[in-house]
């Protein structure tokens, strides 16, 4: 056990606190090098605010899945969308309140955060970012009086090593926009064919509003990335996703676009009510089932080739996509930058 002195200056008021955490590590293998460990924090205290999510093997065999190993900021969990094939309709099945969105004490986790910050700014730690929208989606109470960006921020902001990573298909941005930023915050948006989400997004915020947000969150510094994710195979696809990308960089250019192919845990499909999306998967992988191998590659190489021809771009990585299919796009796996981290 350690006990942390910490003294916080946010919104002009001096807090002190102590706490009395463990931060917690364990040896990771690089995804560069297999034979090589990397020690990192697997939790702060008891996990429950700060944990890195490792459920994803480290992949091996083709049919297995590239997931880098990020850290969790669990501030909340839940999500007010509730989009047909969302996987915490089965991670949260056992919930009387199912997936109705619920905030933690804010306080604990300002002090497991000062927890992490302490222990890890001057220890040779390397910089790493803290996903807010892996249970929850991060800007879902922006409206309600308990602006998650407007607390989190200025805790982020007193350091200058670690970034938090907002993930979202709302649209509400205001506090962000009017919120004086120092560089830690990194804005993500989940899009998707406007048909697609008019389909099995029923209570997001539409497409078109989302794009208006990120433009609007670029032009004033925040670094924007882009998660189209489910891509779906609905009659005209092709049509359907470059009018997507069309519309997207049209309004900003993203700093980095993850691409992920529908997919569906078994908890998860047991647990939807909508199950219609679910006659588009029939491949088996460890992490739940897909749609058919070569179709993937064909929309897959379909958007990247158009993302590159049409507007010279190439940051570009898939999310939780086989080591199979990596290879097919002849694209490197070991050196993948996607969405959840720097």
């Amino acid at each position: 056990m350690r006990e942390f002195k910490v003294i916080l200056i946010t919104f002009g008021f001096i807090i002190m606190v102590y706490t009395n955490l463990t931060v917690k590590y364990k040896d990771y293998p690089s995804f560069n090098n297999f034979t090589k460990t990397q020690k990192l924090v697997q939790q702060v205290g008891d996990g429950s605010i700060i944990k890195r999510f490792d459920k994803t093997p480290i992949p091996k065999k083709q049919n297995d899945v590239i997931c880098p190993h990020f850290l969790e900021l669990k501030w909340a969990y839940g999500c007010p969308f509730n989009c047909s094939w969302c996987y915490l309709k089965g991670t949260f099945r056992f919930l009387p309140t199912k997936t109705a969105p619920h905030i933690k004490p804010m306080k604990k986790v300002e002090e497991h955060l000062l927890a992490l910050f302490n222990e890890t700014t001057n220890n040779g730690y390397p910089k790493e970012v803290l996903n807010t929208g892996e249970i929850a989606d991060s800007l879902m109470f922006e409206n309600n009086g308990n602006s998650f960006s407007k607390f989190i921020i200025p805790i982020f902001d007193s350091q200058k090593k670690h970034k938090v990573l907002f993930l979202s298909k709302s649209d509400r941005v205001n506090n962000l926009l009017n919120l004086k930023i120092n560089g830690s915050p990194i804005m993500s948006f989940t899009l998707n064919a406007s048909y697609v989400s008019g389909k099995w997004e029923k209570k997001a915020p539409p497409v078109r509003r989302r794009i208006s947000a990120a433009r609007q969150l670029c032009e004033v510094g925040y670094p924007v990335r882009i998660r189209i994710d489910p891509i779906i195979p609905i009659r005209n696809w092709e049509i359907h996703y470059k009018e997507l990308i069309d519309n997207i960089f049209s309004n900003f250019e993203p700093e980095r676009i993850t691409l992920g192919s529908l997919r569906g845990l078994q908890s998860t499909i047991n647990n939807a009510t909508d199950k219609s999306w679910v006659k588009y998967l029939s491949e088996t992988s460890n992490w739940g089932k897909k749609i058919d191998f070569n179709l993937r590659f064909k929309m897959y190489k379909t958007i990247i080739d158009y993302l590159k021809d049409t507007y010279n771009y190439k940051h570009v990585a898939m999310c939780k996509e086989t080591i199979a299919m990596w290879n097919k796009l002849k694209m490197n796996w070991r050196k993948i930058k996607c969405n959840c981290i720097l």
